[in-house]
């Protein structure tokens, strides 16, 4: 690491001011600060001083998603070779998945970063730390057939109308990742309408659907186990299907005091609750379907654990959380079973939610001033 020391504080005069590489000075930025902490200090005010810096905060989120994400690239593996009826070893289904995978992070990355630092030189700012979360949670919540350039124009817009246009990273008002994904679906409903199955290169005569697919029109004779659901055994969106681990990534979130709890119970408690409510009413068999089971389906836990909880885009405050984390578990659930041209919900719900956190943290403020001064009224009198 000294070497690596060595060479960027060589190279690093070129890049500043009066450098022959000045414009390309947030390029370099964000290299040397991907490997160095930044060397910045404040000059100025009181501050309070932090061991985490928001690049470091990214990269704990980044580790909380490589479960899922190896175990998403076996799963490309396992399910192309089941429908082909093959039953070749474990490294092969995962050498598959990775080869597929491979591209569409590549792609994600070159395009998104890309766009950064376009807009990071526009600015003379520093290129921010955001995509570098978004650009692995793209991949993950696509089914591993989207083409590339589907990919690459989704990015584009997700980057651009997502988050450039309101500021960059921290001012945003919807998720990145899931505008990106629900580009795709608007754009290419065809391919993302959830109904299909969702297998690599699967083979002509195998044919069928997703469980939610099998969900909606009643089909729950073909439906996997809850054990199956559980681990992930089952086709969908490549980081989506393993509920295990997807809780393993969100241990890693609460023991480093990334996640946040209050949301990601409250997403639960929403859909459960929700899914009883449609137990009572039972008026067609998508509504009998067991609560347990839209929890472990779709990509329903890896919202609740990845992207509900975004810091920006999320309630900020404690009561707001929970209101936000409750209504994104109800509106995804209510979402899959009325509307049966997108059996998924959480994406929808979560990107409504982004749009109503302001809101929701507005009206938890004016109640916790109401009460204050009614406190202090009460007190006032009684003196």
């Amino acid at each position: 690491m000294k070497a690596l020391r060595k060479f960027i504080d060589k190279q690093k005069p070129h890049f500043e001011k009066g450098g022959k590489f000045q414009k390309f000075h947030s390029a370099f930025d964000s290299v040397e600060t991907l490997f160095y902490v930044p060397d910045k200090v404040t000059t100025a005010g009181s501050h309070f001083r932090d061991a985490i810096d928001m690049k470091r905060t990214m990269i704990v989120v980044f580790i909380s998603l490589i479960p899922a994400l190896l175990f998403g690239m076996w799963n490309i593996g396992y399910q192309h070779f089941l429908s082909l009826g093959e039953s070749p070893d474990h490294w092969t289904m995962f050498l598959y998945g990775f080869l597929k995978m491979l591209p569409i992070i590549v792609v994600t990355y070159g395009v998104g970063l890309g766009l950064e630092i376009v807009f990071a030189q526009i600015r003379s700012h520093e290129v921010n730390e955001g995509f570098f979360v978004s650009g692995l949670l793209i991949p993950m919540i696509v089914p591993p057939e989207t083409p590339l350039w589907q990919i690459a124009v989704a990015v584009a817009f997700a980057v651009i109308f997502g988050k450039e246009v309101f500021g960059g990273s921290g001012m945003n008002i919807v998720n990145p990742a899931l505008t990106a994904r629900a580009f795709l679906f608007f754009a290419y409903p065809s391919d993302m309408s959830g109904e299909r199955v969702w297998i690599s290169e699967m083979a002509d005569t195998f044919s069928g659907a997703t469980p939610l697919g099998n969900a909606l029109v009643g089909n729950f004779d073909n439906m996997p186990s809850q054990w199956e659901m559980f681990m992930g055994f089952l086709p969908g969106s490549i980081g989506e299907t393993s509920t295990l681990m997807i809780l393993i990534g969100a241990l890693i979130l609460l023991a480093t005091g990334i996640g946040n709890w209050r949301i990601m119970l409250s997403v639960f408690a929403g859909g459960y609750v929700m899914g009883l409510l449609f137990n009572l009413w039972g008026l067609n068999d998508y509504m009998n379907m067991d609560p347990l089971n839209h929890l472990l389906l779709g990509g329903f836990a890896f919202g609740a654990v990845f992207m509900a909880t975004d810091p920006v885009t999320a309630a900020q405050t404690n009561k707001g959380m929970y209101i936000y984390g409750f209504l994104v578990g109800v509106i995804a659930i209510l979402i899959r079973v009325f509307n049966p041209a997108y059996p998924e919900g959480v994406m929808l719900s979560i990107l409504l939610m982004n749009v109503f956190a302001p809101l929701i943290d507005h009206y938890v403020i004016e109640s916790n001033i109401k009460k204050r001064l009614k406190r202090m009224k009460a007190i006032l009198i009684k003196n």
